[in-house]
């Protein structure tokens, strides 16, 4: 590969894209709480996995109403404000977690900080939709998954650190980013919402990005095959989830109390990896279309989770760990690509509130069902499960691709 030619692709994009970049990697840094809430929940508060399960779950269910708010307030009133307040709220949130000790209080505080999230995300999402376009927004979302992830090679090993020795300060230190990260969107970001002139021009594009009329169901309901991509996406979501709620509970059943120095070397590794092959990648693959890529995506899944059934070395788990990041590299930036590409640009808050519910839910279902699982069976058993999910979850995703080949070879005759 040439290095220098593919950083190439990374000149020229919008200002927005750049300082997103960096606030993106401001905001990943100090991003300590819910990686290792598993964790807190069970060593420091003393709850059971299952309790735990139920309060994971609360806490991305809380996603829901408030993306669904900010979904349509980001269309009526801008992307930017709904940034701006909603993400400042989440961070007001974990001030007070840092000085309740063991309090129950703190649980509600996170699902609290989760529904204003959720608000802000859809916003944060059109934004970057609204400043691209086909011939550079895969690019831009291999920048900004990039930006991310500079963020998350360092920020688990200073979470690991924090919670053995000033626990207090995984709060603090998650909200005093994500205060700094959004100070760089009011200075730098211009407001990016298409105006009432662009809507209604956006009439006459000959792509899924048209604008559309009605409400969102009824334009949801004219992209059966988005609507089918996001269904299936559902089971990659459940089986990601497994690495931030079975993985750090397995790596803690094995490793006891240096478990979670050691889970927090396992997310740098992720880190370092989609740092140093997200390139590679995005290069060999640049020619493939974003739903084949995924489907590769689930077979990555299905060595890497698979495998940790066998394991229980550290340098094993580092391996797993390479597989199934490559398989997040993949899955991640080429499902961003697609459904900015499908999503109507009249409709793209909501969209980007919607579609991140549905293929979201495994997320939230995940320490929902596995949780009682693990307490029945043990966390060893949800392997082989995970592994079972990432192959059914890749064939799918091939008939989509399959549908969507003959969808696009019949259209090109016509």
């Amino acid at each position: 590969m040439n290095l220098s030619k593919e950083l190439k692709g990374y000149i020229g994009l919008p200002r927005s894209i750049y300082v997103l970049f960096f606030a993106r990697i401001i905001n990943s840094l100090g991003a300590f709480v819910f990686p290792f809430l598993a964790i807190f929940l069970t060593k420091n508060i003393g709850l059971g996995e299952k309790a735990s399960g139920y309060i994971v779950f609360a806490s991305a269910l809380s996603y829901i109403p408030g993306s669904l708010l900010g979904g349509f307030l980001s269309d009526r009133i801008g992307r930017k404000k709904i940034m701006i307040v909603f993400q400042g709220l989440a961070a007001l949130c974990f001030i007070p977690c840092a000085f309740l000790g063991n309090s129950l209080i703190i649980p509600g505080l996170l699902i609290l900080a989760g529904v204003f999230s959720g608000a802000a995300q859809p916003a944060n999402s059109a934004m970057v939709a609204d400043l691209t376009n086909t011939t550079n927004r895969k690019s831009a979302f291999s920048l900004l998954y990039l930006g991310i992830n500079v963020g998350f090679a360092f920020g688990p090993l200073i979470a690991g650190f924090l919670y053995k020795n000033y626990i207090e300060w995984i709060f603090l230190g998650d909200a005093i980013t994500t205060i700094l990260s959004l100070i760089l969107v009011v200075i730098f970001v211009e407001e990016s919402i298409p105006s009432k002139d662009e809507i209604e021009k956006g009439k006459e594009l000959n792509s899924d990005e048209r604008t559309e009329d009605g409400n969102l169901l009824e334009v949801f309901m004219r992209r059966p095959a988005l609507l089918a991509f996001a269904l299936v996406s559902t089971i990659y979501s459940f089986v990601f989830a497994q690495h931030a709620f079975a993985l750090p509970l397995q790596i803690d059943n094995i490793y006891g109390d240096v478990g979670t120095k050691i889970f927090g070397t396992l997310m740098t590794t992720n880190a370092v990896v989609v740092l140093l092959m997200t390139l590679f990648l995005t290069s060999i693959t640049k020619k493939l279309k974003p739903i084949l890529n995924i489907v590769i995506a689930g077979l990555m899944c299905f060595i890497g989770f698979g495998m940790i059934y066998f394991i229980k070395s550290v340098p094993l788990f580092i391996i797993s760990t390479g597989i199934w990041t490559l398989g997040e590299i993949l899955q991640v930036t080429n499902s961003g690509i697609y459904i900015a590409n499908h999503a109507p640009m009249s409709h793209r808050g909501r969209f980007n509130a919607v579609l991140p519910i549905i293929t979201g839910s495994g997320w939230a279902l995940s320490p929902l069902i596995m949780g009682g699982f693990i307490e029945n069976n043990g966390v060893k058993a949800v392997w082989p499960i995970t592994a079972l999910l990432a192959i059914i979850g890749s064939s799918l995703m091939f008939v989509l691709y399959l549908k969507e080949k003959k969808y696009d070879n019949k259209r090109t005759t016509i």
